[in-house]
């Protein structure tokens, strides 16, 4: 049985409560949708892998993401939209 915690800014993960691990991990997916949003040229086919992994989470889980569901329900709606203009732009081109 392993028996020592994995570290994040020196707070150990087992002491956090898990719904904060995983808010963590939707953001980090977020930034990575954005990422390669941002990127030139946007590489579109990833950003949606991305945001559809934080949809999973965050339509997957909803509530029990604690306080963290509106922010990152907000953060969600926000990225999908930039992808849509993002994809019709360079349907347009």
């Amino acid at each position: 049985r392993h028996t020592r915690s994995f570290h994040v800014t020196g707070v150990q993960t087992c002491a956090l409560p898990i719904y904060m691990v995983v808010a963590n991990h939707a953001m980090g997916l977020y930034e990575l949708a954005a990422i390669h949003l941002t990127a030139q040229p946007p590489r579109l086919a990833q950003a949606a892998l991305a945001i559809d992994a934080v949809a999973c989470l965050v339509d997957g889980l909803g509530d029990r993401l604690g306080e963290h569901h509106e922010i990152l329900s907000t953060a969600l709606a926000t990225i999908r939209m930039a992808y849509v203009e993002d994809f019709l732009e360079r349907k347009g081109s």
